[in-house]
């Protein structure tokens, strides 16, 4: 064998590794969202802390696909439009979410999504999941279940609940977008852009009702350094830098590689929460987490067979 081909048989699991190196970075500050948003934000400023991580960032998406954006048809700004409306209730439910409960318990429980999605998906089709998928959804239940009890069973916290109402959101927004056809064939920069845009207009004009808690302005008065910094992660890192990432490397990865690193943001919500947020599961959640780890893990490793 010629030491040509040895090079290359070399560098072509090297070159995949630099692929993956920028996707596990977007999955640890995906992870590292959660306690970022939980840092900054409080019940009155939800709102506002919303439409100031989103505005900073949509003139940016907006400059950067100016071309491909005006190139969308009716149909597609109207469906990208209507997903958008979707993606702001998951923002909502999420922030609120965090808002009342630990980094830890929601960066575990949104990793439902990879359980819900195939579920909901095989309703659809009116398919039956295998049964080992359905015992890996059984384990990733019971997790979430363990969890969220804290020293007794009681009934889960109203923070808990509201992540687990966002995983459902998050698992009707990807079946939306698997079947409004006006959206398939539409740029993925063009695509979010939009989405953002109207998830953006949901949150200004909630902002503008009365009884919504603080305005942006005036949260971003309030806003000493920390906060700003906070503010400026989940823009930068958790938003621009991420979706760049995904473009990027699904044209020099695989899908199923991308989002098996994507996968393991839930891991990454944990152990912020823990080392940097100071939270404490307890034997009931370290077990409860564990098997939501392990659940979702073996769901996607189900699907993927």
């Amino acid at each position: 064998m010629s030491s040509s081909v040895l090079l290359e048989r070399t560098a072509a699991p090297r070159r995949a590794w630099l692929a993956d190196l920028p996707v596990l970075a977007v999955a640890v500050v995906w992870g590292g969202s959660y306690l970022a948003a939980k840092g900054i934000t409080t019940a009155h400023t939800v709102i506002a802390v919303l439409v100031l991580r989103f505005a900073l960032v949509l003139p940016v998406l907006a400059v950067a696909g100016w071309r491909r954006l005006r190139a969308l048809t009716a149909g597609q700004l109207c469906g990208a439009g209507a997903l958008g409306l979707v993606l702001g209730g998951i923002f909502l439910l999420e922030t609120y979410g965090v808002v009342h409960t630990s980094a830890t318990n929601a960066g575990l429980i949104i990793s439902l999504t990879m359980i819900f999605t195939p579920l909901a998906e095989a309703a659809v089709r009116r398919k039956a999941p295998s049964g080992t998928f359905v015992a890996a959804a059984a384990c990733s239940v019971a997790g979430v279940v363990l969890l969220t009890q804290g020293a007794g069973f009681t009934v889960p916290g109203l923070g808990d609940l509201l992540i687990l109402g966002a995983a459902l959101a998050r698992t009707l927004h990807v079946l939306l977008m698997a079947r409004i056809k006006a959206v398939q064939g539409a740029d993925a920069l063009s695509l979010t852009t939009v989405q953002l845009g109207g998830a953006v207009l949901v949150f200004a004009v909630l902002a503008a009702v009365p009884g919504t808690g603080d305005s942006p302005w005036a949260a971003a008065a309030a806003f000493g350094p920390a906060e700003w910094a906070g503010l400026a992660f989940l823009s930068v890192f958790c938003t621009l830098f991420a979706f760049f990432v995904q473009m990027w490397a699904v044209r020099r990865s695989s899908p199923s590689r991308v989002s098996l690193l994507l996968g393991t943001e839930p891991l990454w919500a944990a152990a912020a929460g823990i080392a940097v947020g100071g939270e404490h599961l307890g034997p009931a959640g370290c077990a409860g987490a564990a098997l939501v780890l392990g659940g979702t893990a073996w769901g996607r490793r189900a699907m993927a067979g």
